[in-house]
């Protein structure tokens, strides 16, 4: 159950109208990077973690809930920019209807130009938000990820506060409002928070590497192709250990046209970097598989079943009771 509270998350302010910058806004209202993307990924992922996980399935909708709030706030700022132009076009009988708004030639060209590449953000809004990015492309649902494994689910979530994180780093840098500079600084620093949320909650999840049961052929987890001519670039991510577990490294393959046809095309490349064979990786994605199955199996009933109890003094769900 959703209750609306009045009072924004933060006291949105603007110093002033600024239709060119509430445009920009628009890719954290609408856009694929945005506060609605954020809210209806969360809020989707959940149902799948509701009974075998309602730890995560309640961090997902308190998150989800969340980024309603800073979609509210974002909705908020963007109309206040946008301040004169709704009295404006209801003044069908002015002289110079939305002219009042403009700086000087330049900022009437400005908007001229606004007009025609996006030319639905003024003449359907009215003075308010749409749900569509900076350049007008509607908002889709094809813009949420949501796989039903949290060990994916949350790796994607870890990635959609990073890029909200650095649109709000861009859009800070096409204002001089200081009042504005601070609710995108606040709705900022909000998705570094979210992160380590996400990440928090993948780290309880174990093993989570790789995601999903299946572990991948020990033959080609370790090996890096050099696939460019001319000078390479060395590190963690092609030499040495890397990111693997003590006793493993990283096999670098000078020419992979040669590897290629000297394995027949990789069918008699020998495992190298691990010594985990192809029968033990088969054994543990057995026992996980198993596991993961029974985690989800335990807590969904097989008969009558019911999303909440009245009232929810628990996360778990009332298995099995329809009363």
């Amino acid at each position: 159950m959703f209750h609306h509270n009045k009072e924004l998350q933060f006291n949105a302010r603007v110093s002033g109208p600024d239709p060119r910058f509430a445009r920009l806004l628009l890719e954290q209202f609408g856009g694929g990077n945005g506060e609605l993307k954020a809210a209806m990924q969360y809020f989707t992922q959940a149902f799948a973690a509701r009974q075998p996980y309602p730890d995560k399935y309640d961090l997902l909708m308190d998150i989800a809930t969340e980024e309603l709030s800073h979609l509210e706030i974002v909705g908020a700022t963007i109309t206040m920019l946008l301040d004169g132009v709704n009295s404006e076009l209801k003044d069908v009988a002015g002289a110079e209807p939305i002219m009042g708004l403009m700086k000087g030639k330049a900022t009437k060209e400005e908007m001229i130009h606004d007009a025609l590449t996006n030319p639905q953000f003024l003449v359907l809004s009215g003075g308010g938000p749409r749900l569509t990015d900076s350049m007008g492309t509607p908002w889709s649902g094809a813009y949420v990820n949501a796989n039903g494994d949290l060990t994916v689910d949350l790796r994607s979530d870890i990635a959609a506060e990073s890029r909200a994180k650095i649109v709000y780093e861009y859009l800070m840098q096409f204002t001089d409002d200081p009042y504005v500079k601070e609710t995108l600084g606040f709705l900022m620093t909000r998705e570094i928070a979210h992160f380590q949320m996400f990440s928090a909650a993948l780290d309880t999840i174990q093993p989570n590497f790789p995601p999903g049961i299946l572990q991948g052929d020990p033959r080609h987890t370790h090996t890096y192709f050099n696939m460019s001519n001319g000078a390479d670039a060395r590190g963690p991510w092609n030499e040495g250990q890397g990111p693997w577990q003590s006793g493993e490294h990283w096999t670098y393959v000078d020419d992979p046209v040669k590897h290629v046809v000297e394995t027949q095309g990789e069918i008699h490349h020998q495992p190298e970097g691990t010594t985990r064979t192809p029968e033990e990786l088969q054994k543990k994605e057995q026992e996980l598989s198993k596991m993961r199955s029974e985690q989800i199996r335990e807590k969904i009933p097989t008969g009558p079943n019911q999303w909440s109890s009245y009232p929810q003094t628990s996360l778990d769900s009332p298995m099995g009771t329809t009363d």
